[in-house]
């Protein structure tokens, strides 16, 4: 290589030398941010049912993960007709204790958060609505029966000041939202942001996020109220499912369903106990009913429904036992009927059973138990015969003559593919048609039967 060459070449390497040392000083001072830092997480969960335990669970969950996640928010997509006030204090004190900012959104539009969906949304870091959907009607209601004006007082009263305690210091319209609880008034999603019951509206959830990016919001997770600006612009959101647990035991919350297999798991029990050794119905009845009491203990309920139900399974197991004609089984039916109306204490249409539903399920029920006591009592009317008793009448076949001698027998018949010991009046030959008219211990009484045997 000429001299010329290799200084030429001796420049190029010193600039690229100098090219990565500068890159390298450049990396250290300002290192590149992770993906993260520039698309902020929020956790996203989806409401859609009657407020109840299980609801109040799933948004727990949904809070705990989003703080353990470090989100920049928990978005809650709610569409409730309502539901249970204690399952309501707890998702409003989960939500009020987050250390991640809450957002409540009524969504999509054509739905409501009434009643205690209205506790909860109010309760919001960020309380938002979709066009076309509702809020309000939060009145208080005493399950199962009509409170005189003092309880109904006290109710209005307790329930008010809940709200107050926490709508205060959200900065929203107090005295509206009273108004709500004790005039069960209910607002449309502009007339919630007009009169300050909302902090916005919004299309969709991306709009929402954006619409919130540099939003200051009120926190009180620390007790006192706080300020915290949001930023959520083009936010990564990650949808929370229901667990397999919640699916199932959401699935069985839903009371009629708890009835079907009450009623339906009663009627396999009774239907073993009409048939014993069957195994199956009974196994399965008590797989069904045990269901069905774990459902109902996720719900209120009438202690004088229960006793109804109960007299009904005693008035049963009665008619088993003595033959009353069906009187006592239509008495238990009668007691099932009451017992399932009146079952749940339902705040709200919604947690309700459906009349439909329960007097459809009497009357199956009454009709097949009608037939097993037909069965029950044709039974009790044909004598149980067994041995010898069950013979007479029957004709057979002498396997060797038979004759009387000292009133002793002395031959043998086959009947019924058995062999017997046989005795006769007249002398019978071998291989000849007989018929049992009679036994006396174990030895059949037989005569000559001219038709031939089969």
């Amino acid at each position: 290589m000429s001299a010329p060459s290799f200084s030429v070449f001796r420049k190029f390497l010193g600039l690229a030398a100098l090219g990565i040392v500068s890159a390298a000083l450049s990396l250290a001072a300002n290192p590149p941010a992770p993906p993260e830092a520039s698309q902020p997480l929020v956790d996203k969960v989806e409401i859609r049912d009657t407020i109840q335990p299980i609801s109040a669970g799933r948004l727990i969950r949904a809070i705990d993960q989003a703080n353990r996640d470090h989100a920049a928010a928990l978005l809650v997509e709610l569409d409730t007709p309502g539901g249970l006030l204690d399952s309501t204090r707890q998702m409003v004190g989960a939500i009020l204790g987050s250390k991640v900012p809450v957002v409540i959104y009524v969504a999509p539009a054509g739905v409501r958060a009434a009643s205690a969906g209205f506790f909860i949304l109010e309760s919001a870091d960020v309380a938002a609505m979709a066009p076309g959907t509702n809020t309000g009607a939060a009145h208080p209601v005493l399950e199962g029966s009509t409170p005189d004006p003092v309880m109904k007082m006290k109710m209005e009263n307790d329930a008010a000041a809940f709200l107050r305690s926490y709508a205060t210091r959200r900065g929203r319209n107090v005295e509206l939202a009273e108004s709500a609880v004790r005039e069960s008034k209910s607002f449309s999603d502009d007339e919630a942001l007009a009169q300050h019951l909302i902090d916005l509206t919004a299309p969709d959830e991306t709009q929402l996020l954006n619409d919130l990016d540099g939003r200051k919001i009120t926190r009180l997770n620390q007790g006192d109220a706080t300020s915290e600006t949001l930023h959520l612009r083009n936010a990564r959101i990650v949808t929370l499912q229901p667990t397999i647990r919640e699916e199932v035991l959401g699935y069985l919350s839903n009371p009629n369903i708890a009835l079907m297999l009450l009623v339906g798991g009663a009627l396999l029990i009774y239907l073993e106990f009409n048939v014993p050794g069957t195994i199956v119905p009974g196994a399965l009845g008590t797989v069904m009913v045990l269901l069905a009491v774990f459902a109902l203990d996720l719900l209120p309920i009438r202690h004088t429904a229960v006793l109804f139900l109960f007299a009904a399974a005693v008035l049963l197991v009665l008619e088993l036992k003595f033959a009353s004609h069906g009187i006592l089984a239509l008495a238990g039916t009668v007691c099932l009927a009451f017992g399932t109306l009146t079952l749940i204490d339902a705040p709200i249409p919604e947690m309700a059973i459906q009349p439909a539903i329960a007097i459809s399920l009497c009357i199956a029920f009454a009709v097949i138990t009608l037939i097993l006591l037909r069965f029950a009592l044709a039974a009790r009317r044909n004598k149980a015969l067994t041995g010898p008793a069950a013979l007479v009448g029957s004709l057979g076949t002498a396997m060797e003559p038979i004759w009387t001698r000292n009133t002793l027998p002395i031959g043998r018949i086959l009947v019924q593919g058995e062999i017997w010991q046989a005795t006769a009046s007249a002398p019978v030959p071998e291989k000849e048609s007989v018929r049992v008219v009679g036994f006396h211990e174990d030895v059949l009484e037989v005569v000559h039967d001219e038709m031939p045997v089969a």
